[in-house]
């Protein structure tokens, strides 16, 4: 699940961090939300017409097996008060019918979200969800328990794990299983297990290949962009409630301020097939690459006639492109790997299982869920790939492309997290890239200066709001909303301007039955009436993950932060010792660029450094100052220091939250 991936991306490596900040542009009293309008209302009575919202299925399957809820549904946080308040969507209990501010099938997947506790899969097995947007799913064994998945925190984990003990033997973890690299899957683990134990062998910790590589670098290099994108796709900053968030679709949201873990592996799974046994407890594990995740796996309990799908197959279309910003997942693997899993598995399972949402009980739901899913996702590749060779660009693929009613009634189908609009638009980036071929749109002008001879050519700005204020009253909330960009970048200032388009974009937001399209309109509404909000400060730049960042990705971390036009004509080589891992680096500065080698020492190097990794790790985490590391010993330089000094002081912080709906 790459949606929470990007927590790993708020690293302190020499000041990065998220920290509050004061509201960039504010205005002196920001419009509150507005009502849905007449359009909306006959928008979403629509949408309840076309579904049928008589199937109430995942609801019973939703409530199965529940065995009791926290008391407290509110989980303190490391560096926050509370970093998950279920008590905060108490509001969707209340009401049966969606709100006019909500897309009735987004509510109805928010009631479903909101279903929270312990639940019992079958005898022997456990999961506890609705405290995180992930799930936490536990195996009992003769002397113990394997859990699989751990939720985002610690302190979840934590809370998760005794609210089982309350109702289940207070046996220890055995063995914890983590499906894929995304960090809600695996960032609670010290809330279950202790690395001692880890090391003395008494805990095991199972992964796929390659879960390391890709837990700690995605979204690396690209953090500052993809966490502040991460706050839209969310909601981050939104109040909860008919106006504000109501889900994210996979889950109710993402904790914050909590502890942020990670254990290295010591069981690496390699290949389908490959099984594993854990005090008794057999598990037989499928590879499914570049699916939802780089690396991410299946796993079949055949004793106990049980599959876990991982985040292959969940309650809602997932993302073939997440809007927070990744790479571009393979439709057609996910696809193949889901066909493969119902071969491998057929008649094997009696339920199955995920990371997310509930379970399915029988063969034959089961496989009729898996069949829509791979058709799902097939139907999204081939299609778009088959538009694109017609000529579509991708904005007309995303108009043009339809489902069958046959993959588009299934609820597990709908668009709550991934869209059929967006996904489509994905397959054609996967394979053709941005250009969608038109050569007006090879060079188009910056937003800025483009925006300025938009509004010029219509007519000066109060032409154009007046223009945009008639299309509003149509109803036409994507092209108001489209054409005020220009307007509010030509006239940031122009609150008229910037209160329409957020009219328009909470008309859309309350149509939308994607929740992450919900909140992403309506973060953009909010910025536009009161400019950023301010968010409490925090950071998942947590030691564990800090300090299994490969060092060859930290330099290059570090590399994307210099600013050109300050180093031109700077020549600067300095070699790296690291005297706990035996690393040696050369890096050098020149041409306006920073490269390192490693495994190399320049004889003409201006400096020498050495140090430990673990005094760096403390540097990048803050916790320790370059001057004082060098003031105590731990830091130690030979050659010229200016030179190393000179050099520290051209990595730039990577910059603060930035402006997404005005310049």
């Amino acid at each position: 699940m790459r949606k929470v991936g990007f927590c790993i991306a708020v690293l302190g490596l020499l000041g990065f961090g998220c920290t509050g900040l004061s509201f960039a542009a504010q205005a002196q009293e920001a419009e509150r939300p507005k009502p849905a309008s007449e359009q909306t209302l006959q928008r979403n009575k629509a949408m309840a017409a076309a579904l049928p919202f008589a199937d109430q299925r995942d609801f019973e399957e939703a409530r199965r097996g529940f065995i009791a809820a926290l008391e407290n549904t509110e989980i303190p946080g490391k560096t926050a008060p509370v970093a998950f308040s279920r008590k905060s969507y108490d509001f969707i209990d209340a009401s049966e019918a969606a709100p006019d501010t909500v897309n009735p099938s987004l509510w109805r997947q928010a009631k479903l979200n909101n279903q929270h506790g312990l639940f019992e899969v079958k005898p022997g097995i456990y999961q506890v969800r609705g405290y995180d947007i992930a799930n936490m799913t536990f195996v009992e064994t003769p002397n113990g328990y394997i859990v699989i998945d751990t939720l985002l925190i610690a302190e979840a984990a934590k809370t998760g794990l005794e609210l089982l003990y309350k109702h289940r033997p207070r046996k220890p973890v055995l063995a914890v299983v983590l499906t894929h690299p995304h960090i809600d899957h695996f960032g609670g683990l010290r809330g279950l297990i202790d690395e001692a134990d880890v090391k003395a062998g008494k805990v095991r910790v199972i992964a796929p290949a390659h879960f390391m590589e890709h837990a700690v670098s995605e979204n690396v290099l690209l953090g500052t962009a993809m966490t502040r994108r991460a706050e839209y796709q969310f909601g981050i900053g939104l109040a909860r409630g008919p106006q504000g968030q109501v889900d994210t679709g996979l889950g109710k949201s993402v904790s914050a301020g909590g502890t942020y873990s990670l254990i290295a592996p010591t069981d690496l799974i390699e290949r389908t097939g490959q099984t594993l046994a854990i005090d008794g407890v057999t598990m037989e594990f499928q590879m499914t690459p570049e699916t939802e995740a780089p690396a991410e796996m299946n796993i079949l309990f055949p004793d106990l006639r049980a599959l876990c799908l991982a985040e292959n197959v969940t309650g809602t279309m997932h993302n073939l492109y997440t809007l927070r910003g990744a790479l571009v997942r393979d439709g057609r693997a996910w696809a193949y790997y889901i066909d493969e899993a119902m071969q491998l598995f057929q008649g094997r399972a009696d339920v199955a299982f995920s990371s997310h949402h509930w379970p399915r009980w029988g063969e034959t739901r089961i496989a009729d869920v898996m069949e829509k899913t791979r058709d799902l996702y097939k139907f999204i590749h081939d299609q778009s790939v088959r538009l694109a060779n017609q000529g579509l660009t991708p904005a007309e693929i995303a108009e043009r492309i339809t489902l069958p009613k046959v993959l588009e009634q299934p609820w597990h189908n709908r668009g709550y997290y991934g869209t059929l609009k967006h996904n489509a638009k994905a397959v054609y980036q996967r394979y053709l890239g941005w250009y969608d071929g038109h050569p007006a749109r090879l060079d188009p002008l910056p937003p800025e200066q483009g925006a300025k001879h938009y509004v010029e050519f219509m007519g000066g700005g109060a032409a154009l709001l007046k223009k945009a204020q008639e299309f509003y009253a149509k109803g036409e909330y994507r092209f108001v909303a489209e054409v005020l960009t220009h307007l509010v970048f030509a006239e940031p200032q122009n609150m008229a301007a910037r209160n329409l388009q957020a009219d328009a974009l909470e008309q859309l937001g309350y149509q939308a039955e994607s929740g992450v399209w919900r909140n992403l309109y309506l973060l953009g509404a909010q910025e536009l009436r009161g400019g950023l909000a301010k968010l409490p400060a925090g950071s998942t730049a947590s030691p564990d993950i800090v300090a299994s960042l490969g060092t060859d990705l930290m330099f290059d971390f570090l590399a994307v932060r210099i600013d050109p036009e300050k180093v031109e004509g700077k020549d600067i080589s300095v070699n790296w010792r690291f005297t706990d891992t035996n690393e040696q680096f050369h890096m050098f500065l020149k041409n306006s660029v920073l490269n390192h080698r490693k495994g190399v020492q320049a004889a003409d190097a201006n400096a020498t450094v050495s140090m430990s990794r673990a005094t760096w790790n403390r540097i990048a985490l803050r916790d320790l100052s370059l001057p004082v590391a060098l003031l105590t010993g731990d830091v130690k330089l030979s050659g010229n220091p200016l030179a190393f000094l000179d050099l520290m002081r051209q990595i730039e912080p990577p910059g603060e939250r930035f402006n997404i709906v005005t310049p």
